[in-house]
């Protein structure tokens, strides 16, 4: 994967750049993509029960 310029990120969304920052360790690690995809659906469902509670406040 070729690396974006950092130009060409400085306007995109953060939610872009996160994801893109993800990639980038997740390959650069070698972390094989079904342990990667495993892990996601664990922070996915962290993260919304975070935003769930804070809604709930």
């Amino acid at each position: 994967m070729t690396e974006p310029t950092p130009s060409s990120l400085d306007n995109a969304p953060e939610d872009i750049k996160l994801a893109v920052d993800l990639i980038y360790l997740l390959e650069s690690n070698e972390i094989d993509p079904e342990t990667a995809l495993s892990a996601l659906k664990i922070v996915k469902s962290d993260l919304e029960a975070k935003v769930k509670a804070k809604q709930g406040k």
